[in-house]
């Protein structure tokens, strides 16, 4: 259970990051850069240490697809991103993946 809860730190950290990109204007604004360097460091940190209990395809799959699940909702919400029906699927389909690999595969670890 414990290397879930690096996972999902993992997640939030890299979510945090890839959301102050934006506001840290190529890395001209102090504050948000900071923010990104540090949210990555924690990410491939917390994501080093679930590879000790997750396999490196399975840990990964989960990683970037939640991360870009969650990026998108926050630009949609903070940036006024907007997604078509299309983008909708997209990002259904990506939790769908994620879903399938946790709950139905045998290559992932429970």
């Amino acid at each position: 259970m414990k290397n879930w809860l690096f996972m999902a730190t993992a997640i939030i950290s890299e979510v945090i990051a890839t959301s102050a990109l934006k506001s840290s204007e190529g890395f001209t604004r102090l504050v948000p850069s900071f923010i990104v360097v540090a949210g990555y460091a924690a990410a491939f940190y917390f994501l080093s240490l679930t590879l000790k209990s997750i396999p490196v395809g399975i840990a990964y799959a989960v990683w970037s697809g939640l991360g870009i699940v969650l990026v998108t909702a926050i630009a949609w919400v903070l940036h006024g991103q907007k997604l078509d029906m299309w983008g909708f699927v997209g990002v259904g389909f990506i939790i769908s993946g994620v879903a399938v690999l946790n709950l139905l595969s045998k290559a992932s670890v429970h």
